[in-house]
């Protein structure tokens, strides 16, 4: 019996690069904070401010894009 109302995951991390130092950080993700979030991250190794856009497919899958604050 294939049972197609398995639960979705949702992602909650991913790593990025840092648009201003280029070194790779973990990204927290909430995914509780809905389908769509778009907030402000400091860099953990350059502290300087990203803007942070997180998208959730239907799947769980998230993608997540980082720039220059």
């Amino acid at each position: 019996m294939n049972d197609q109302s398995q639960d979705v995951v949702l992602d909650t991390e991913t790593e990025v690069a840092c648009p201003f130092c280029g070194e790779s950080a973990v990204v927290s993700l909430d995914p509780g904070g809905g389908a769509a979030q778009d907030y402000v991250e400091d860099c953990p190794v350059c502290c300087r401010p990203w803007r942070v856009r997180v998208r959730y497919d239907d799947t769980g899958a998230a993608a997540v894009r980082v720039e220059q604050a």
